[in-house]
């Protein structure tokens, strides 16, 4: 018994959470975006949206597949920064099980 208890608590303080940073990338170079998630593995990416400013956009990006849940896949996607309107990043998305063409599902 204290066995069990002494791995439980050394699992619980050897847990750490780990946080996910937040970028703002038209304030970044595309280089600078890329490598920033690239170097972090996954960031979240805010931005006020082109066609709406008002509204500010957000979704988590990765450097590849290792960082998707299971059942996602890493995709193509595009970000604004601050040197091109359209900077390519990848995220993931959801496969869909009964497709067999590869189609995502996007919530």
């Amino acid at each position: 018994m204290k066995t069990v208890l002494l791995a439980v608590c050394l699992c619980l303080v050897d847990a750490e959470a780990q946080a996910i940073s937040r970028y703002d990338p038209t304030r970044m170079s595309c280089g600078q975006v890329r490598s920033t998630i690239d170097r972090d593995g996954a960031a979240i990416l805010r931005y006020r949206s082109p066609r709406n400013p008002s509204l500010t956009l957000y979704d988590r990006y990765v450097s590849d597949e290792r960082f998707c849940e299971r059942g996602e896949y890493a995709v193509p996607a595009f970000v604004p920064s601050a040197d091109r309107k359209s900077c390519p990043v990848r995220n993931c998305k959801v496969i869909d099980p009964d497709d067999h063409f590869g189609r995502i599902i996007i919530p």
